[in-house]
């Protein structure tokens, strides 16, 4: 199988001001990505604001995006929810699309067990003709996908490649890369202000949110990491450890689609039940910006 990427973001959904959904300016922030520092993108992920899009719309920004980048950059598609058979049903539809990788988030709301949750991504991966990502992020869903679990299905499931883990805990990483029963699976971390930490602790690379904005940072991060600069990828983060923290100052993805209005992207707002942006979060976020305006649509 081919590798998916290492540095991945989680594109935001471009709506208009009446809330509806535009395609076309998806794939044109997926392109953007692609040539600042990218190898792909997640679409109709958390950032994506998955739970505020039908199923038509989610297969019109994977076909929009997919036909932009055709080979160039990888398309992982969030297919998951919290009911198992539509999950299982959306991934065959999804997968017929072209896209290269589906993602399968842990079941918000319901609070499975870990048998459940075996159970959960075991019908995805048994249905899926395309590869699996599964996605842990206890603070939206309330349940943690142990790394036990992770192993257990990574055993089961060749189809299942990797996961994007953002429970935050480095000790939970560390258990999923020091137990990990594949040298083909892969972690990915999923929170920004952690990459640096997580490629000490053996990550492969980021789904990023700020990747938005700063793509070639983190690109120019993870080479001076790999290759041995620990001084440099560490000046790195810490100049990027203030965008970190106002982007997730309020509800993502809120403030990286402010930021994406402000740098001339149709992003549109929010969809209900997220709300405005803060003007108090705006003024700080604004300068931090700044010096990703003559990056866009370059």
């Amino acid at each position: 199988m081919k590798s998916l990427g290492r540095i991945l973001t989680a594109m935001i959904t471009p709506f208009d001001a009446a809330g509806k959904l535009l395609p076309g300016e998806a794939a044109n922030v997926a392109e953007h990505l692609l040539a600042h520092g990218h190898d792909g993108v997640v679409v109709s992920g958390t950032t994506g604001e998955s739970p505020a899009l039908d199923d038509d719309e989610k297969c019109a920004l994977f076909t929009a995006v997919k036909e932009r980048l055709g080979s160039r950059g990888t398309v992982i598609a969030g297919t998951g929810d919290a009911n198992t058979t539509h999950s299982v049903n959306f991934t065959k539809r999804v997968a017929a699309l072209g896209v290269d990788a589906v993602l399968a988030v842990v079941p918000a709301y319901s609070k499975p067990t870990q048998d459940g949750m075996l159970r959960h991504f075991g019908a995805i991966a048994e249905a899926s003709p395309v590869p699996v990502v599964l996605y842990n992020v206890p603070s939206r869903t309330a349940q943690n996908l142990l790394p036990e679990t992770v192993h257990e299905l990574a055993r089961r499931h060749a189809n299942i490649v990797g996961i994007k883990e953002s429970s935050g805990d480095a000790n939970q990483f560390s258990t999923l890369i020091r137990e990990n029963p594949r040298e083909d699976f892969t972690v990915w971390c999923g929170d920004d202000y952690f990459f640096l930490p997580a490629l000490a602790l053996g990550a492969h690379g980021v789904v990023s949110v700020a990747g938005h904005l700063c793509g070639d940072d983190l690109r120019a991060m993870l080479d001076a990491f790999t290759s041995g600069d620990v001084v440099r990828a560490g000046a790195i983060h810490r100049g990027l450890q203030p965008l970190f923290s106002a982007i997730f100052a309020t509800t993502s993805p809120i403030p990286i689609k402010w930021a994406m209005n402000e740098l001339g992207f149709a992003a549109g707002p929010s969809r209900s039940p997220l709300g405005e942006m803060p003007e108090s979060l705006a003024a700080v976020l604004r300068p931090l910006i700044a010096p990703y305006r003559s990056l866009v649509r370059s």
